[in-house]
């Protein structure tokens, strides 16, 4: 989907693409209520018009094209240039607490030096959004201008330049690079946060919309009979949490139901309860 993301860049100029870590930005995350990645907002004049859940590039480019030929987002126009990007890029380096300005993403770094910086970050267990800057040639250029640095990557925290890849390295060997920057959440903390992101949590292979194993498909439809609202995550997008999840519950398949932060069980379980009559007492907090 990055490559999807960097093509509709190129072929819509007047429409920004911006790219978020879910976990870096959580307050975001819960504002608008992402409970899978990737999910894609649509804005104009900073109001939501259009979402798309999950990685499904035929209906993201049809939502672009859409949106971008009836005129919902505004042209690009010439008008007020050089206040416009500066207060785009005031946006950007603010959009994370940590935020990476690189070649390429942290998959996939395009150049030597930006690998480099995110082995340096992940090696920290630091906590970053980043912002391919192939993605955007004005981004590109115009922070170059705007940070008075020519080169990239270029680390940014609270808004404020901290440096290129030298500057990284100094703060790392001198210790004070930890102290600067802030740390993910430890996996044991994370996997709280999330079984308790809603009162009623689905971890799964794949999402909602679309199912990508049987007992997952099985267990949304069991879900969606009882017209109880839950949140789905997808464990597929996190080999992290895929993983760690089984031990933190002591429970080794997915998928997995969680009620109020307390794991319920998977399938079988579930089914049980159902044919029981339990279920529906459990989701909503009555046993």
């Amino acid at each position: 989907m990055n490559d999807v993301m960097a093509e509709l860049a190129r072929e819509h100029p007047q429409v920004s693409f911006v790219k978020l870590e879910a976990e870096a930005v959580p307050e975001v995350s819960e504002k608008y209520e992402i409970s899978s990645v990737p999910t894609f907002l649509f804005f104009k004049n900073s109001q939501k018009m259009d979402r798309l859940d999950g990685a499904h590039a035929p209906e993201l480019t049809k939502k672009v094209q859409r949106h971008a030929s009836s005129g919902s987002f505004p042209p690009s126009g010439n008008e007020h240039p050089k206040e416009d990007l500066s207060l785009r890029l005031k946006k950007l380096t603010h959009a994370a607490r940590c935020m990476l300005f690189m070649k390429g993403t942290p998959q996939e770094p395009r150049c030597g030096f930006s690998k480099q910086m995110v082995e340096i970050l992940n090696k920290h267990n630091i906590q970053f959004s980043s912002f391919d800057v192939f993605s955007d040639e004005e981004v590109r250029q115009g922070l170059k201008t705007y940070s008075n640095w020519p080169t990239y990557p270029q680390l940014y925290v609270s808004g404020e330049l901290i440096g290129g890849l030298d500057i990284i390295k100094e703060l790392e060997a001198s210790k004070e690079l930890d102290t600067i920057c802030p740390k993910a959440p430890k996996l044991e903390e994370r996997l709280k946060v999330l079984t308790n992101k809603a009162s009623v949590m689905l971890f799964m292979k794949g999402n909602k919309q679309e199912a990508k194993c049987g007992f997952s498909r099985q267990i949304l439809e069991i879900l969606n009979s009882t017209g109880v609202e839950y949140e789905t995550f997808d464990i597929l997008e996190d080999e992290e949490v895929r993983q760690g999840l089984k031990t933190y519950s002591n429970w080794p398949t997915y998928p997995q139901l969680y009620v109020k932060g307390e794991l319920v069980g998977g399938l079988d379980i579930v089914k049980e309860l159902k044919e029981n009559g339990e279920l529906l007492p459990i989701l909503k907090g009555e046993n």
